[in-house]
């Protein structure tokens, strides 16, 4: 073999050993040298926020209003008068909104997920067809109770009793002469379309139902709020996942004499623990992060976290960057632990499907 030819046998064997994978479960060396770099840089452009809030919650305001300075010890002395200002002299305050975002978030998560789960299974096995015109009654009769509440001032349990009995006896009547009706799909469509309806559009007539019935500033009108806001997103997402268990499943469990809620307890949710426990976080992210409805719905009793953080830009002494910072951190604590607990259920849900696919 010439010169030449040791020398290209060379180039190629080091280009093989540098492009070329040693086994299909493994990349090659210059691929992963590559997806390792893209990788470090999206992490530390998706941490470094998390960084520049920490360091700033152990800042004084003298060293905020300097400039980027990040090197604790380094570019600046740390300090806990933010942690010591929020925990100490503002611990009541800063406890009260911590406890309110907690008891809200879970109980609404819990009440959004356990709905949205049944209504997402009911949705799959089931085939409804709710017909055009009793949908129209049923709206008639509840406008007419708000009208009735709102304006001649009848006590709203009494008008919402009237209100049922009439749209269930006119249902009953006049049901069978209407032909036009919704497939399941169309609800499926109708509940996501409230969600993309923004908050704004809806929040005075909220504000003003838990005004008559005297619920504003108390923990069941955001718990309620943040359930029917957010439950038409645990449907689709719930639904989506069930889709992939078979329907052998209820049959079989049928056969054995097993009833539908049996079935669903006892099958179905075993299976869909990877799509609940998805579901479960997104949900409680949503709740946790809420700031609209619960400027609107809460004074002073039941303020949440995210309301806490907006009080920071609305002194007289600008900004409190620094204090701001320390609400913020402690904010995701919950999220973070939540996110740690579910892991393992939504890592699964992944390979299922990658299995599947």
């Amino acid at each position: 073999m010439t010169a030449k030819g040791t020398a290209v046998s060379a180039k190629r064997s080091l280009a093989a050993r540098w492009f070329e994978p040693k086994s299909i479960r493994q990349m090659a060396p210059a691929t992963a040298i590559v997806v390792y770099a893209l990788l470090i840089v999206w992490a530390i452009f998706v941490l470094f926020p998390l960084y520049w809030v920490l360091i700033t919650s152990i800042k004084l305001p003298a060293d905020v209003n300097a400039g980027p300075v990040y090197l604790p010890w380094i570019d600046f002395t740390p300090s806990l008068h933010a942690w010591r200002n929020l925990f100490v002299d503002r611990f009541e305050d800063t406890l009260r909104a911590y406890l309110n975002s907690i008891i809200i978030a879970l109980c609404a998560t819990a009440l959004c997920v356990t709905i949205g789960s049944m209504a997402a299974y009911a949705l799959g096995r089931f085939r409804y067809k709710p017909k055009f015109g009793v949908i129209a009654i049923f709206i008639l009769c509840m406008v007419a109770a708000s009208i009735a509440v709102a304006r001649w001032g009848v006590d709203w349990r009494l008008s919402l009793a009237v209100a049922l009995a009439l749209f269930f006896f006119l249902a009953r009547a006049l049901g069978r002469y209407f032909k036009g009706s919704l497939e399941n799909s169309d609800i499926l469509f109708w509940m996501i379309s409230q969600r993309i309806l923004p908050p704004i559009v809806s929040i005075i007539p909220i504000y003003m139902m838990f005004q008559t019935v005297h619920l504003l500033d108390t923990h069941l009108a955001q718990i309620l709020t943040y359930t029917v806001v957010n439950l038409p997103i645990a449907v689709w997402l719930v639904h989506d996942f069930l889709l992939t268990i078979p329907t052998d499943l209820d049959e079989s469990a049928q056969l054995d004499g097993a009833t539908r809620i049996r079935t669903f307890l006892e099958i179905i949710l075993p299976l869909a623990k990877p799509g609940l426990a998805a579901t479960t976080l997104l949900v409680l992210i949503l709740c946790w992060n809420e700031y609209l409805l619960s400027l609107f719905l809460s004074t002073s009793k039941a303020q949440t976290m995210p309301i806490l953080v907006a009080a920071m830009n609305a002194g007289e002494r600008g900004v409190l960057w620094w204090t701001m910072s320390v609400v913020i951190v402690i904010m995701i604590v919950p999220v973070v632990l939540m996110a740690l607990v579910l892991q393992r259920f939504i890592a699964k849900g992944i390979l299922l499907g990658a299995l599947k696919g």
